[in-house]
């Protein structure tokens, strides 16, 4: 079964190209089902690619998917195309004020991990949507900053700059082979990571109420989850696609900022040659593991969630 999201959402026919599943809206009403609802809060400034990236991985099951996208009212983006946010996404707190419930809720990474959580303009507007997520969605999915959100406004585990940024695409081993969250992984697997910040490992490891699921050498907790899988952190990008630490790169080297290139990434570290992606099958077979999970696992009311 495909995601359902709307014709006119640019990702559309990007994704129709690659024959990946999409519905149309009145399509999908034509179906006597009830699809899993899941939402987005999109935090990255490359509003379109993550939207496709996500939707692409979204898209791989035999599931429907009926995708929402949030946005913060409290913050402006300059990023995304005139218009763009006012037509495809719902504010975050008309969402909360509605009592709207989700099957699964992803929140992004975001271009301020290096501020003080507190400073983070739309940081109030965030931490209210986490904390509306306990009750109201079955399985909240934080990726990259927004792990180190959740982490934070949850449990109190703070971030630490890293000495360099952490770039590149690196191995990161299995702690919980039998979490439902690996089925079908290999021992050890690869994924990217482009962040500037980390987790403090030994704090969340303290923290009863986690899990630390994978890790790697280079940098630490990589997957922690909580409430046996209805929070999942991830603190690195299985969804990237084989060109964003590429552009990453290439974007520091134009602002002449200090950047190495992205480690295990180019075939021979050589920037002119195209890389090699190495991660996409465990990147697809996670989100399919998590919305399995969720379809599994999540009431057929979602009226039920508060009382879970």
């Amino acid at each position: 079964m495909p995601i359902k999201i709307p014709r006119a959402l640019p990702a559309y026919n990007t994704l129709r190209d690659e024959r990946v599943f999409v519905m149309t809206e009145d399509r999908a009403e034509s179906q006597d089902i009830r699809p899993l609802k899941v939402a987005i809060v999109n935090l990255m400034p490359t509003t379109l690619t993550t939207e496709i990236q996500l939707l692409r991985l979204l898209g791989n099951t035999p599931l429907q998917v009926d995708i929402s996208f949030l946005r913060m009212g409290s913050h402006e983006s300059r990023n995304a195309p005139p218009g763009h946010l006012e037509k495809f996404y719902q504010s975050a707190r008309e969402v909360m004020e509605k009592k709207e419930r989700f099957d699964g809720l992803i929140i992004t990474g975001a271009p301020v991990e290096t501020l003080p959580f507190e400073q983070v303009d739309y940081w109030d507007e965030l931490a209210s949507v986490i904390d509306y997520s306990l009750k109201n969605t079955w399985s909240t999915l934080h990726i990259c900053w927004g792990a180190q959100a959740g982490l934070y406004r949850r449990y109190g585990v703070q971030k630490y700059l890293l000495p360099k940024k952490l770039f590149g695409v690196f191995s990161h081993k299995i702690n919980e082979i039998h979490s439902p969250l690996f089925r079908g992984f290999d021992d050890e697997f690869l994924a990217p990571q482009s962040r500037h910040t980390s987790v403090d490992l030994e704090a969340a490891a303290r923290e009863p109420a986690l899990t630390i699921q994978s890790e790697t050498p280079e940098g630490g907790l990589f997957i922690a989850t909580a409430r046996e899988g209805r929070e999942v952190y991830v603190t690195g990008h299985l969804e990237y696609d084989a060109l964003t630490l590429d552009s990453e790169y290439r974007r520091d080297l134009g602002k002449g900022l200090p950047i190495d290139i992205p480690a295990n990434y180019y075939p021979g570290n050589d920037p002119t040659r195209a890389p090699l992606v190495r991660w996409r099958a465990h990147a697809h077979l996670f989100f399919s593991n998590w919305l399995n999970y969720v379809y599994q696992e999540t009431p057929y009311n979602l009226d039920e969630l508060q009382q879970s």
